[in-house]
Formats: structure tokens, C-alpha cells, sequence
């Protein structure tokens, strides 16, 4: 029989990957499409309003040591008429005027506490910003992958596909001649109509996975460039876990935001025990007015009298008692300071296991992907002496379909388990806080230009 040299298997292979990337625009790289996110991803957008309006929620607390000015304008008209045995008295009075007040606060030790907390919360909302990077940095790393594993998977299922059928259309050619049963052919077709399900189903995952990736990144029918060819994989720098897990400790977010609710709830106690101290402000104001009186009391008459004030005064508030409010505040910010302290030590631990996780996950995957390399090349040293050996009669045709199924799958699983590894070392670099946009940079340099 006509058997599939290596030369039809790659020509078709990269007929298939062209048929694949026939409906997109062009091919683009991981960077761009990152670039393309920041723009369109909600939750990132989201994370940036809230960023934003944190720094105008900062600022609104600093009016705190900033004097208030206030402007109060009057005026009025007023009649009054007195009669009497002899006569009636009478007055028309018009007032009007205008004051500027203006106050000061000069101690107050709860304004401050609360000024430095709004600071702390600017600074746990740049956290909160740099976990939403960080997590759309690799959910647009995962959508991008997913595409190439699913149009790797469709390849892989199309190249078996027209591999399998030229093994049917020999078995039936050799049953028609008689030299080979009609088991044969039965066999070669079951394995057929299994690989044509299986094309379904990888087709209908590609098209899962790019709707997936386009509406990520606002784009239609994009198509991931592949990796770069020969692959090579990136190690993990450093090399020592624990080195990891020091510097997860200092640069984390989640540590980060940890240690910044510790401090709020520290700034929380004192602002509590400041209930107890003296408040101090300054108050000043000055105003001018203006009275008009025309009146008749026997005799007609007409007054007017401007007026201007002005006056500054200081005012100290002590507090005496409070019905054990203060006393009681105080217990329970300090209760609160004990639970962000325990908050910390668990963002830590997490934080921890989780890098220790994926570095060891990371290793793992670079060595299943040294083994595939090599199940691939076994499995393709395989395949030739099947063919060798139904080529001189002592294999049979479900050898040669065993062999090819072997092979597919392997290489299926070499590719996937490349992905899997780029995708680790960017978690690696996440769960110890190291993650960066010169990370997608990086990776991007492992693809085809």
C-alpha cells in the first residue's frame, strides 16, 4: 500500500494551519494584542476608574487642614405703627449687608490620623490596579495559547483525518484484490469515522477559543502568530525557590494591600484614642451692613446708620465624657488591628504557597516537555518501522493506524505542554508579584515574527 512519507505529513500539516488562518485579517503578536486590551478589557478599565477616583477621594480629605471660607449675604424691610391718644407713630426700616467668615483648624489629631489613612487607601487602590494588570496580563496570555493549542488540536486532527483515509482507501483496494480481509477495512473506517468526530470537536473548540479571544481584546478573527521554530523555552531565573519567595514577600500586591489595612488599622487606634484629646480651631469674620429708617412720630424723620464688624476668635473643645464611647472605640479599633495583623500573616502564607507551587509547576512542565520531545521522536521512529514492517507483510494495517494515532497525540500533547510552560512562568511571575508588561514583551519574543 501506499504509505505517508514525512514530506506528505508536514506539507500536510501546513496546508491545514493555512486553511486555519484563511479567515483572519492577519497574524498578530501576543504584545499587541496586550497593548489592544488595556483599552477594551472592562475589568482592567474598571480597576483604573476605581484607581482615579481614589486619588479624588485623597484629595477631598486634605480639606481637613485647609481653612473654609463661607459669604452670607441679608437684607430685609420691616414696618411697624404705634398709635396713641394724640398721634401715630410710624417707621419704615430697610437693613441689608454682607459677612465673610472664614475657620481654621490649628489641632485636631483625628483630621490627621484620618488624612494619613486616605494616603494608605490611595496606596491600597494602586495595589488593587496592579493585581487587575497583572490578572489581564494573563488572561489575555491564556486566551492567546488557548488559540494555538485548539488550532494545533485541529491540525493534529486533520492531518490523522487524511492520513487514516489513505490507509482505508488501501485496505479496500487490497480486499478487492484479495489480499486482505474485509476486517481490515472495517477497522481502518472505524478509526475514520473517530477521527472525523474528533475534527468536530477540535474545530468547534477553535472557534470557542478565538470568540473567546477576540472579545478580550475588541478584535475580530484574530490569528496568534505560532512559536517561533526550534522552540526554546525560557528558564526559570532565579533558579532557588526561596529567592522567589523573598521577593514575593516584599513586592506582592496582596502582601502589599495586607500590610497597608494593618496600617490603616493601626491609624484607626490612634484616631480612636484622639477622641480623648483637646481640639483647637480659629474663627474670624467681617461684615458691613446698612440701616435706613424714614418714620413719622409728630414729626417726619429719616436715619441712616452704616455699621462694619469684624471680630477673631479661638476656640478649644475638651472633650469631658462621652458615656464610654471613646473608651470603647479605642477596644474595639484595637480588636481590628489584631485581625489585619492575622489578614497579613495569611496573605503571606498564600502568597508563599502559591510560589513555591508554581515554580515547581513550572520545572515539572519544562521536564514532560523534554519527554514528549523525546516520546516524539520514539513515536516517529515507530510509525517508519510499522510501515517498514506492513510494507514487507508482518504488520497489519491497525499496527499503522496504532502508530500514526501515537504520534499525533504526542505531538498534540508536545504542544500543548510548551503552552503550558510559557503560561507557568508568567503565574510564577504573578504569584510572586514580579509580573510586568516587559513580561508579555519577553514571551512575545518567543513567537514567529
Amino acid at each position: 500500500m501506499p504509505l505517508l512519507s514525512p514530506r506528505f505529513r508536514l506539507t500536510s500539516i501546513a496546508l491545514t494551519l493555512g486553511l486555519l488562518g484563511a479567515s483572519a485579517a492577519r497574524a498578530e503578536n501576543l504584545q499587541d494584542l496586550y497593548q489592544a486590551s488595556l483599552g477594551y478589557d472592562a475589568t482592567y478599565l474598571s480597576a483604573r476608574a476605581s484607581l482615579d477616583a481614589a486619588q479624588y477621594r485623597r484629595d477631598q480629605v486634605y480639606a481637613l487642614r485647609r481653612p473654609s471660607v463661607g459669604l452670607s449675604v441679608s437684607g430685609g424691610r420691616s414696618t411697624s405703627s404705634t398709635p396713641d391718644a394724640l398721634s401715630t407713630q410710624s417707621a419704615n426700616t430697610t437693613q441689608y449687608g454682607a459677612t465673610v467668615s472664614a475657620t481654621q483648624s490649628l489641632f485636631n489629631r483625628a483630621n490627621d490620623k484620618t488624612i494619613t489613612q486616605a494616603e494608605k487607601a490611595l496606596e491600597v487602590a494602586r495595589t488593587d490596579f496592579a493585581t487587575a494588570e497583572q490578572d489581564l496580563i494573563i488572561r489575555v496570555s491564556q486566551a492567546y495559547f488557548d488559540v494555538l493549542a485548539a488550532q494545533d488540536t485541529l491540525a493534529t486532527a486533520r492531518s490523522s483525518l487524511a492520513a487514516i483515509s489513505e490507509v482505508v482507501a488501501s485496505a479496500k483496494r487490497n480486499f478487492e484484490v484479495g489480499t486482505a480481509t474485509i476486517t481490515d477495512t472495517r477497522e481502518a473506517q472505524a478509526r475514520y469515522d473517530l477521527a472525523r468526530a474528533t475534527e468536530i470537536v477540535a474545530d468547534n473548540d477553535l472557534t470557542n477559543k478565538r470568540i473567546a479571544l477576540d472579545q478580550l481584546v475588541g478584535r475580530v478573527n484574530v490569528q496568534p502568530n505560532q512559536l517561533a521554530v526550534p522552540v526554546t523555552l525560557p528558564a526559570v531565573v532565579p533558579s532557588v525557590v526561596d529567592d522567589w519567595v523573598v521577593r514575593a514577600n516584599a513586592e506582592h500586591p496582596a502582601i502589599q494591600r495586607a500590610r497597608l489595612g494593618l496600617e490603616v488599622a493601626q491609624l484607626e487606634t490612634e484616631k480612636a484614642k484622639a477622641g480623648h484629646l483637646p481640639t483647637v480651631g480659629v474663627s474670624a469674620s467681617v461684615g458691613r451692613g446698612h440701616s435706613s429708617t424714614q418714620g413719622m412720630a409728630g414729626i417726619p424723620y429719616d436715619s441712616t446708620s452704616p455699621s462694619t464688624s469684624s471680630g477673631v476668635s479661638v476656640t478649644l473643645n475638651v472633650p469631658l465624657f462621652a458615656g464610654y464611647s471613646i473608651q470603647n472605640r479605642v477596644k474595639e479599633t484595637v480588636v481590628l488591628e489584631d485581625k489585619a495583623q492575622d489578614d497579613l500573616v495569611a496573605a503571606r502564607r498564600a502568597v508563599e504557597q502559591a510560589t513555591r507551587t508554581s515554580f515547581y509547576g513550572v520545572r515539572s512542565g519544562a521536564a514532560q516537555v523534554a519527554a514528549l520531545e523525546a516520546a516524539e521522536s520514539s513515536s516517529q521512529l515507530a510509525l517508519d518501522a510499522t510501515q517498514l514492517g506492513y510494507k514487507v507483510g508482518v504488520r497489519v494495517n491497525i499496527d499503522v493506524l496504532n502508530a500514526q494515532a501515537q504520534l499525533y497525540s504526542t505531538q498534540a500533547q508536545l504542544a500543548q505542554a510548551r503552552y503550558n510552560v510559557i503560561l507557568a512562568g508568567l503565574r510564577l511571575r504573578q504569584a510572586s508579584g514580579r509580573l510586568t508588561a516587559d513580561d508579555v514583551a519577553a514571551v512575545n519574543g518567543l513567537l514567529q515574527r
